[in-house]
């Protein structure tokens, strides 16, 4: 099992912190972004957990529990951010999913950390602006909004990082973001960014 960051550790001070993540199974991406007061948002940590690939399922849900635990002790965060299952998927995926989403509610609620849940057009939406946008513009509007060099990498932990996005302008500030260009809102072109819409795990 690895966990892997895309990004450093930074030192959280006492900014308003939350921790996204997509869950899944194989792949679960997670971000830590932060914002102090009146301050601009902040990316400490974003990367992906992957359990054992071929351990029985038990065995992958407790990989993820104990990462995710390893993450909200390391750091202390106000709040976790969830995707929620999204309804189009199959039985079979869908109660999958639901097994890893368990262990990450778990873990934060055994910390008494306070726990959202968006679903997937939401988390697009206040991202991007649009709630049928693909990975790509996903990963560019993250990549925009936090000011960073380039996009998180894999998607997985770009979809993560979107969650906490998600929460600070839906959980916190109670409005879709309005400050930022948003080049993919509806009837707006891509300029380069292209891809079809997507629902599902991201």
């Amino acid at each position: 099992m690895t966990r892997r960051a895309a990004v450093p550790v930074a030192v959280q001070g006492r900014a308003l912190t939350v921790v996204g993540i997509d869950p899944g199974t194989l792949v679960t991406g997670y971000g830590v972004v932060s914002r102090e007061a009146r301050g601009p948002l902040c990316l400490l940590e974003c990367g992906v957990i992957r359990p054992t690939r071929g351990a029985p399922l038990a065995a992958r849900i407790r990989e993820i529990f104990e990462e995710i635990a390893r993450l909200l002790d390391g750091f202390r965060p106000d709040a976790v951010s969830v995707e929620n299952v999204f309804q189009g998927k199959n039985a079979r995926s869908a109660l999958v999913l639901g097994h890893a989403r368990g262990a990450i509610l778990l873990a934060a609620s055994l910390r008494d950390v306070e726990i959202h849940e968006y679903s997937p057009r939401e988390i697009k939406k206040a991202v991007v602006g649009r709630g049928g946008a693909s990975k790509d513009q996903v990963g560019f509007m993250v990549q925009e909004r936090l000011r960073l060099k380039a996009s998180p990498k894999p998607a997985d932990a770009a979809d993560g990082v979107a969650a906490a996005l998600c929460h600070f302008v839906l959980g916190v500030d109670g409005a879709f973001p309005q400050g930022l260009p948003n080049r993919f809102a509806a009837g707006a072109r891509g300029r380069g960014i292209s891809g079809h819409a997507e629902e599902g795990k991201g």
